[in-house]
């Protein structure tokens, strides 16, 4: 008997993977640059945010037990004519008019925001050497075949690390400052209510922390466009350095800044002998200080008002988009940018 015929089914057709979209590679190597540089993202300023709290409520602490030994002294406090014996700040408070709570909210604007600075003291040289470092340690560990070898361009990956260097450094640093000021305020709240004062209406009810807040966060998109040239510059050098990339980025506009102020060949084209240095190599080269001539100006000006807490307002920071030389630092910052593409497909040696 002849054996029934076997059927053979038809392979099923191969499934394509399909690719994956441009948003998501994206947000993957943002992911990237920050798990690899985490320490430097996010723990640089997270201890330099703890020290400052450290110091900040030792301070504090120091100043309620001189004013308790001042107290126990025989020193009195005398406000608006009226005596007030001990430490009692309710009744100190009760004795404060409207413009003795502005001087007040003003005093509390200075105190969190010196206390929340050292996170961005460290986010400046976190971004600085961050930058030098971007493109030129993939040719150093060679890592850069491995990531060519992906379906990853060039442009995205320079991209992801410039977006990672003007918005994620910044971000990760200006949350890290709002958290320390929030718990040294969270002190101060502390202390004030151990003395008899109501700390809600008195230190909170301002707003002063929160007007901080959301201008440091309001900053982030001014400072990200201003630090452009200083990014773009630094970029440049370590996608184009064969070695020491710090040294090239730091020394070649100082050569040129020093040869330009012993020449004096500026002044040939009607510029000032030392017009290169705060014009082009401070740009290069300072632009991760969130602090522009602007911003000084704006703050000289609040100072003279007695209004300090405006000294860092919305309105006077966006103003420095209204400066020329915002703009041409982003078209400069921008072309360097895309020359470090460029260096980037072209050099794969360590």
């Amino acid at each position: 008997m002849n054996a029934p015929a076997e059927t053979i089914d038809p392979p099923a057709p191969a499934r394509t993977a399909r690719p994956a979209h441009v948003t998501h590679t994206f947000r993957l190597l943002l992911r990237r640059e920050y798990w690899e540089h985490k320490g430097g993202i996010v723990w640089a300023p997270a201890i330099a945010g703890a020290i400052s709290l450290l110091l900040s409520v030792g301070l504090l602490v120091m100043a309620i037990f001189f004013a308790h030994r001042s107290v126990a002294e025989g020193h009195t406090i005398e406000h608006n004519g009226v005596t007030i014996n001990g430490l009692d700040l309710g009744t100190l408070v009760s004795q404060l008019n409207s413009e003795d709570m502005r001087q007040l909210a003003d005093g509390l604007y200075m105190t969190l925001f010196m206390s929340s600075s050292w996170p961005f003291l460290v986010m400046v040289f976190v971004a600085f050497f961050y930058c030098l470092g971007a493109l030129y340690d993939d040719r150093k560990d060679r890592s850069v075949l491995f990531w060519k070898s992906l379906p990853v361009s060039d442009s995205a990956t320079v991209v992801s690390k410039v977006v990672t260097a003007v918005l994620v450094i910044p971000l990760a640093a200006t949350l890290i400052a709002i958290v320390t000021m929030l718990l040294f305020l969270v002190a101060i709240s502390i202390a004030a209510a151990a003395h008899g004062a109501n700390p809600l209406p008195l230190l909170w009810g301002n707003g002063t922390p929160f007007v901080l807040a959301g201008q440091y966060l309001a900053a982030i998109p001014v400072y990200a466009a201003w630090a452009l040239p200083t990014v773009g510059w630094l970029m440049l050098c370590s996608a184009w350095a064969r070695g020491k990339p710090f040294l090239w980025a730091v020394l070649l506009p100082l050569a040129f800044g020093v040869a330009s102020s012993m020449t004096g060949l500026l002044q040939l084209v009607g510029l000032d002998r030392h017009w290169l240095w705060g014009n082009v190599i401070a740009r290069m080269l300072l632009g991760t200080v969130p602090l522009t001539g602007a911003d000084l100006s704006h703050a000289s000006q609040a100072m003279e008002r007695g209004e300090l807490t405006n000294l860092f307002s919305v309105g006077g920071i966006y103003s420095n988009f209204a400066e020329p030389s915002m703009w041409i630092g982003i078209v400069a910052g921008a072309v360097m940018i895309a020359i470090a593409i460029r260096l980037r497909r072209w050099r794969e040696e360590g």
